[in-house]
């Protein structure tokens, strides 16, 4: 090859570069796609791994489960995760939330949206309890473990049909036995309990200040408790009828 000819070469690869306007691997650099640091794009793969497993669940779901599932190094890493997705709900005002439920996380609508929704459920899928029902589990969940006699000593009526009912339902469950004279087995919420009510543990129930003080004694009822001395007592009764009926035929015999 002559000098002439490498020459010319030369400037013809020096033409196609110069009318490309970019080297090749100036190229190649601009036209690949930005790179994310391995750390943050596996963070965002379990965030969105995490909102699929919480939007296809329809239970509470622990830390634990959700970082088994999603592949998050730990519980504490989905937990953060989880609250990351919370603050993204909340700034664009999605119409659910996660909600933190019996030692879990579950994705809910808001309450505000309660009205519409329950249009679309049939009722008879609303499980509802009675007065007896939810007194005697009230009763339970802040006096737990009770026995069902300690139950009925503070109902004042027999509560062991309303106690197997609540337990066939998964809001109580048999904890045990007391060590009482006969062994009587006691009672105790479930984590369903908990579900069912909204209630990330048992400290969430409402304390006893929140109810307000305690109503006083009214001074009607105080007044009916006490006994009217002014009133004649039935024995007093009694004589005064048998006194008027003498006089009375006393009067027939005068005239």
């Amino acid at each position: 090859m002559s000098a002439e000819t490498g020459a010319s070469g030369t400037e013809r690869e020096g033409d196609g570069q110069q009318g490309s306007g970019q080297s090749p691997a100036t190229a190649g650099v601009e036209n690949a796609a930005p790179q994310v640091p391995e750390g943050q794009a596996d963070r965002a793969k379990v965030k969105r791994v995490l909102e699929a497993l919480l939007f296809s669940s329809d239970r509470p779901i622990t830390t634990a489960r959700l970082a088994e599932l999603s592949g998050a190094d730990d519980g504490r890493q989905a937990r953060e995760v989880v609250r990351e997705l919370q603050r993204e709900y909340d700034a664009e005002g999605r119409a659910f939330c996660v909600e933190e439920i019996a030692g879990g996380f579950q994705l809910l609508t808001r309450p505000e949206f309660a009205a519409y929704v329950s249009r679309l459920h049939s009722r008879q899928d609303q499980e509802t309890l009675s007065k007896a029902a939810l007194e005697t589990l009230a009763i339970v969940a802040y006096r737990q473990p009770i026995t069902r006699a300690a139950v009925e000593d503070i109902r004042g009526v027999q509560s062991g049909h309303i106690l197997r009912a609540l337990v066939e339902k998964r809001l109580l469950k048999v904890a045990g036995r007391s060590e009482e004279l006969g062994r009587p087995l006691l009672y105790a919420t479930t984590r369903y309990f908990l579900e069912a009510f909204g209630l990330r543990s048992l400290d969430d129930l409402p304390k006893r200040a929140e109810f307000g003080p305690a109503p006083g004694p009214q001074k009607g009822a105080d007044a009916a408790a006490q006994p009217d001395q002014s009133a004649p007592t039935p024995a007093q009764q009694d004589q005064d009828a048998a006194a008027a009926h003498q006089d009375g035929a006393a009067e027939g015999e005068a005239q």
